[in-house]
């Protein structure tokens, strides 16, 4: 059976779609994902992904002139069954129908309540399910379930070893300012601030951000922590969540691929990303942010930041 997997959003979306992709896997063997250009990079870092189709809408959804060039790619390959995960409030029905004008996809399913003749399978999802658990309810409807042992949390590829870029001398605390950085309920400064304070309660502190993020991880850093900006590719970032103690992490990239190895998350608050999208699956959390996700803590200072991880590190 060949299995086409759509996940058409960013990098923490597809993460959230890892369960859903192995559990459609144990069935078909290893699938193609179809992802935007900002999720292909968590593509390739899912078992089971074969190949990884990227798409980006050229125009606004669901308009005619949108998807030509998918069309193509999709007319030239078939599929026995393409299953379309999306986020919660958005229609799967716009990439449905270029499924089914491709004429190549035997079987089309979707979590929502949409037009018969568009999806073979509509399953409406249940109230309150995390992202990672509705898709692994639309992949059960349309036949897909966890290998035996698969206990359903997020996983990736296995990470290089990443101790020559972490120092390598001992446990370490990784801050990821991401969005927070440049959001008015946290910033840079604030950043700053707890990595020194991280340092003065005795960890070693790592700074991550991407290529463009080097300016701030520098500062943030300060010359107290270790520099990572733009010195990771997802793949050795990978390693080095893997192997800290716990992640501080302004977005949800960082949230969710920390999750992902199984280290221990305290979110800072940023607007770009409700707390409940910087939620982490299944790993020991501390979430601040406002009072839409059960449990998230408000007001947070530096101090309350580095509280957290230490109460994250005196339960583990």
């Amino acid at each position: 059976m060949t299995a086409l997997v759509v996940r058409l959003d960013g990098f923490d979306g597809v993460l959230l779609a890892g369960p859903a992709v192995r559990a459609i896997a144990a069935r078909s063997g290893d699938v193609t994902l179809l992802c935007t250009r900002g999720g292909a990079p968590a593509a390739r870092l899912l078992p089971h992904v074969a190949d990884v189709v990227v798409w980006e809408p050229a125009e606004p959804e669901g308009s005619d002139g949108a998807g030509e060039d998918l069309l193509r790619r999709l007319r030239a390959t078939t599929y026995d069954t393409a299953v379309v995960l999306t986020a919660h409030g958005h229609s799967p029905l716009p990439v449905a129908r270029l499924l089914r004008a491709a004429r190549g996809t035997a079987r089309i399913g979707a979590d929502g309540d949409e037009p018969a003749g568009v999806l073979d399978v509509c399953h409406r999802r249940a109230p309150g399910r995390h992202e990672a658990e509705a898709a692994l309810d639309t992949a059960a409807a349309m036949g897909f379930r966890p290998r035996t042992g698969d206990d359903g949390r997020l996983r990736v590829l296995p990470a290089p070893d990443t101790a020559q870029l972490t120092g390598g001398n001992g446990p370490y605390v990784v801050l990821h300012p991401g969005a927070a950085a440049a959001s008015p309920e946290w910033g840079a400064e604030r950043c700053a601030r707890t990595v020194a304070l991280l340092a003065d309660a005795g960890h070693r502190v790592a700074v991550t951000g991407m290529p463009e993020e080097a300016a701030v991880t520098r500062r943030v850093a300060g010359g107290i922590g270790v520099d990572l900006g733009g010195r990771t590719s997802p793949r050795t970032l990978v390693g080095v969540l893997r192997d800290a103690d716990c992640v501080v992490a302004g977005d949800a990239d960082a949230a969710h691929l920390a999750a992902a190895v199984g280290t221990p998350v305290v979110s800072l608050p940023s607007k770009a990303a409700p707390v409940g999208d910087r939620a982490p699956y299944r790993v020991p959390s501390v979430l601040f942010g406002d009072d839409t996700c059960p449990g998230a803590e408000h007001e947070a200072t530096p101090e309350d930041v580095v509280a957290a991880v230490r109460r994250l590190l005196t339960a583990a």
